[in-house]
């Protein structure tokens, strides 16, 4: 080995080195779901089992949302969705309810999209549908967030659509007869 290749190794050694601190990377990788702990108290999105489709959101702080009222919960979190090379294929998070929740507290989410740009502290809309108060703690699951692949393909104007075949639907709402 030359000199000059074991520069370069040390080099790039120690610029991979300081990629890591306290055990965590401190700059993202694109194909990863990249996240910032904004808080200490904060926890990482997980999922219980790798075939889990949705990665569970936690509370940051205890709070309760009233009887039939709604509450927005921090999560102490920013996230980076992934990015893939793939033309016009994006990615982008949708946050959901969890199902234990939605049966036993008639808790759900609202306003749950999360799109490619977004870097600020992830919180989430809950809506309390019960006649119950609802108390959560630091830590608990309340929600869960859905990676979901979207094509944004150009938007044009035209004078009519495409006749397809077989289309002799009228009407929208339940217009197929089913």
């Amino acid at each position: 080995m030359s000199s000059d290749n074991a520069s370069t190794t040390s080099s790039t050694q120690l610029l991979l080195a300081d990629h890591f601190h306290l055990g965590f990377r401190r700059t993202s990788n694109p194909s990863n779901l990249n996240v910032i702990k904004l808080d200490d108290a904060a926890t990482l999105p997980t999922r219980a089992s790798k075939y889990d489709a949705g990665y569970d959101l936690y509370a940051l702080n205890d709070g309760q949302i009233e009887p039939r009222g709604r509450g927005l919960v921090r999560t102490g979190i920013s996230i980076r969705m992934p990015e893939f090379a793939a033309g016009q294929l994006k990615i982008y998070g949708s946050i959901r309810s969890r199902s234990g929740l939605s049966v036993k507290h008639g808790i759900e989410v609202g306003a749950g999209v999360i799109d490619f740009s977004y870097d600020k502290e992830l919180c989430v809309v809950l809506y309390n549908h019960s006649d119950v108060l609802f108390q959560y703690s630091g830590g608990d699951r309340i929600a869960q967030l859905v990676l979901e692949a979207h094509v944004l393909p150009p938007v044009v104007q035209v004078e009519q659509f495409m006749v397809l075949v077989n289309n002799d639907r009228t009407g929208g709402f339940g217009s197929t007869g089913r």
